[in-house]
């Protein structure tokens, strides 16, 4: 988590929401890492989570993820609990909890749905704290 704490204050420097993400295999080794970098390209896409996994996915040369964990400073969106399953990531870790559009227990539970045909196990809360903080005073001067 500290890694991707450290990539949410690089966004937070690049004028972009203050999410960083990184993947580890099973020993705890980063094999790919992201920050938002919505604003920067212009990619819609481009959440942490996102840049995250392609990178983790390039470093591989596979999207098959299983037996990583994502880590990252916000609860995942929709999009991005949806592009962790696609990837069989195991594990998602993240910080801060997202009460507006969460999709890891908060407001959805994308990861953990019977329904669908992958799940993850989900640990959030970790450096809740302190990932909270970072976007708080973020959005503080854009309001």
């Amino acid at each position: 988590m500290a890694r991707a704490l450290a990539l949410a204050a690089e966004a937070a420097a690049a004028g972009e929401v203050p999410v960083g993400a990184v993947v580890t295999d099973a020993a705890g080794n980063v094999i790919g890492e992201g920050r938002n970098l919505r604003e920067t390209s212009g990619d819609p896409t481009a959440h942490a989570e996102v840049v995250a996994l392609r990178a983790a996915a390039a470093s591989l040369g596979s999207w098959n993820l299983s037996g990583h964990t994502l880590v990252v400073t916000l609860e995942p969106c929709v999009m991005c609990a949806g592009a962790a399953l696609q990837s069989h990531v195991s594990r998602v870790v993240f910080g801060a909890w997202d009460e507006k559009a969460g999709a890891a227990g908060s407001v959805h539970d994308v990861l953990r749905d019977r329904r669908l045909p992958v799940r993850a196990e989900v640990v959030g809360g970790l450096r809740a704290a302190e990932a909270a903080a970072l976007l708080q005073a973020f959005f503080v001067t854009r309001r």
